[in-house]
């Protein structure tokens, strides 16, 4: 009987197999990157999409009879006069430390004059409505959340509808008008307190003449300046109470997914402030 003996490995069919091995593997980690990238746009265009559906409705029900005036009041409380502290708070050292940074800039170039006039036009165009809508996002966003989040996953929002009430109608509209309204008046008291803290600064400290300084601020604001202002103020104020409705809405899970949907609110509400900033002075520099 003939003996067989093993047939001898080719190093070039080796080299073959183990090419032929790390392409398999690069077309298949190819093809798991291509699939992540797909499905992260994906759920982005369907967030977008369910964001966009919820935004219609809560507008389509802002504009529509019945309206609760009495939640409406309630949420203008409840955003406006007691969100007053942080805001004033934050537009007086604001406007303190703007007008200290700005006059050690100024000073270099022989230009300390110019410290009332970029003060007031910095707080009004910009710095006062970003940061009160910052600060409202923080204290009202996430509230706003939380309150709803927890009606949903207590199932309230289920019993509303069982009584014929509308959630959209009853929860969202009256938060959504209040933001809308609201935060232009805590901008325009914000403009005032950190445009008086910028004049403390510049007279007790910096040694200006109080009626000059009073005089260059008044003398190069323009209307449109705080026009502007209280325009973002109100687009702000839309986001914060739409993003808090939103995701309080959609909250699941029990008390974990009432923590989650307060945390992407208030990220969302800070995300979207400062893309619609952009935006918002684009065009209404044009």
């Amino acid at each position: 009987m003939r003996r067989r003996f093993p047939t001898r490995f080719s190093p070039r069919s080796g080299t073959a197999i183990i090419v032929s091995i790390w392409k398999a593997r690069a077309d298949i980690m190819e093809k798991n990157f291509l699939a992540t990238i797909g499905r992260v746009f994906l759920s982005f265009m369907a967030a977008v999409g369910r964001i966009t559906v919820f935004t219609a409705k809560g507008l389509r029900h802002c504009v529509t009879p019945p309206f609760y005036l009495r939640l409406i009041g309630k949420q203008m409380m409840d955003i406006g006069y007691y969100s007053l502290p942080v805001v004033g708070m934050t537009a007086l050292f604001t406007g303190m430390v703007l007008a200290l940074q700005i006059y050690v800039g100024s000073s270099r170039f022989n230009a300390e004059s110019a410290v009332a006039t970029i003060v007031v036009i910095g707080l009004t165009r910009e710095l006062a409505p970003v940061l009160s809508g910052l600060m409202i996002a923080g204290r009202v966003g996430a509230a706003i959340a939380a309150e709803i989040g927890t009606m949903r996953v207590t199932e309230q929002i289920d019993a509303l509808v069982t009584l014929s009430t509308n959630p959209f109608k009853y929860l969202v509209a009256p938060r959504l008008i209040a933001g809308l309204v609201t935060l232009p008046f805590l901008v325009l008291i914000g403009d005032i307190i950190g445009v008086s803290g910028g004049f403390l600064v510049a007279t007790e400290k910096l040694g200006f003449n109080a009626s000059n300084y009073l005089n260059n601020t008044f003398e190069f604001l323009e209307i449109s300046d705080v026009v502007s202002g209280l325009i973002k103020a109100g687009v702000f104020g839309f986001i914060v109470s739409l993003m808090g409705c939103y995701h309080g809405f959609h909250s699941t899970g029990g008390a974990q997914g009432v923590g989650k949907a307060t945390t992407n609110a208030v990220v969302s509400s800070f995300v979207l402030i400062l893309i619609s900033d952009y935006f918002l002075t684009v065009l209404l520099i044009e």
